[in-house]
């Protein structure tokens, strides 16, 4: 896949199927709309682009960061795995922002790709104040003889397919239920940094997570079971996102993994946390003792977990 950050690297292309939006997360419906124009762009004999932005709109138009489902890096690599041909990322400034949608798609697609098809999804908008949404993209189409394909909306479990709820799902811990509409389990990705010792003093030894990403979704304080990525090899383990309220009052939030049956020395090993399934709140016990019986019944379920996944193949290739 080849990637443009600016439209003079963007070469016109007869044929070129596109399409045009944030795909954060690149979830089931983003996945499944993808699919799509690389398909056609294939039927077609010409190229497949996906146009993006960075930073999200949302960013900039609302001034307050977005809690992230994917880093720019992730969409980057989810969209090779798709098949599409080119991922042009335009940064996205305020002033880029008051652009018509008539002047962004005349010089961006048509005069910048060679569009001839444009495939989005049912509620797609676009340009100055999301002033143009489908109806006017099958008008602007007419104009510059491009097709226009409208997705339909996805649905799992009768629940649309949005990134905004499956951040939500995270934002409350719902990990099982993300994984549903991303197609794949939600992951962080840090370099494990030293902590306190303690893990290791209550038999728990544990690897604290340095995010690469302060922008992503972290998902709800408590403790998950999870799959973990260290290079080419998984393991399974439990994760602790939160503040460690037995032993401080007002500690700072740390994520920290213990990798079940595991104890190699792992300061500066880049690891992907893949969470799987949420155990419990985070919480406060009267002894230390207290909090080591709790996590030995974390234990006892994470590999119970642990042998249900391994024995159910289809989990892997999500």
């Amino acid at each position: 896949m080849k990637r443009a950050y600016r439209l003079s690297d963007v070469e016109y292309v007869k044929h070129t199927v596109v399409s045009v939006g944030s795909f954060d997360g690149v979830h089931l419906a983003h996945r499944q709309l993808i699919g799509e124009v690389v398909q056609r762009a294939r039927t077609r004999g010409g190229r497949s682009v996906v146009l993006t932005f960075e930073p999200h709109p949302k960013e900039v138009l609302g001034g307050t960061p977005v809690h992230l489902l994917t880093t720019l890096e992730e969409r980057q690599q989810i969209c090779s795995d798709l098949g599409v041909d080119l991922l042009f990322t335009i940064e996205f400034t305020y002033e880029f922002s008051r652009q018509s949608s008539r002047d962004f798609l005349l010089r961006y697609l048509v005069q910048g790709t060679g569009v001839s098809e444009i495939v989005e999804g049912y509620d797609h908008h676009f340009g100055r104040d999301r002033e143009a949404g489908v109806e006017e993209l099958l008008k602007l189409g007419r104009e510059f003889e491009f097709s226009v394909v409208a997705m339909k909306p996805v649905y799992v479990d009768e629940e649309i397919v949005s990134s905004n709820r499956i951040r939500n799902h995270l934002l409350d811990g719902r990990v099982d239920r993300a994984h549903r509409l991303l197609g794949r389990p939600y992951a962080l990705s840090g370099t494990v940094i030293r902590g306190d010792g303690r893990g290791k003093h209550l038999g728990y030894p544990t690897a604290n997570l340095q995010l690469e990403s302060t922008r992503k979704v972290v998902p709800q304080d408590g403790i998950y079971f999870a799959r973990v990525a260290m290079g080419q090899s998984t393991y399974f383990g439990m994760v602790s996102i939160g503040v460690r309220p037995t032993f401080t009052e007002d500690g700072q939030r740390t994520v920290e993994v213990n990798i079940l049956d595991f104890d190699r020395d792992l300061y500066g090993t880049p690891l992907q946390i893949q969470f799987l399934k949420r155990l419990r709140d985070e919480r406060k016990f009267d002894s230390a003792e207290a909090l080591i019986q709790q996590m030995d019944r974390d234990k006892a379920e994470s590999v119970k977990l642990q042998q249900s996944y391994l024995s159910q193949s289809r989990v892997f290739d999500s």
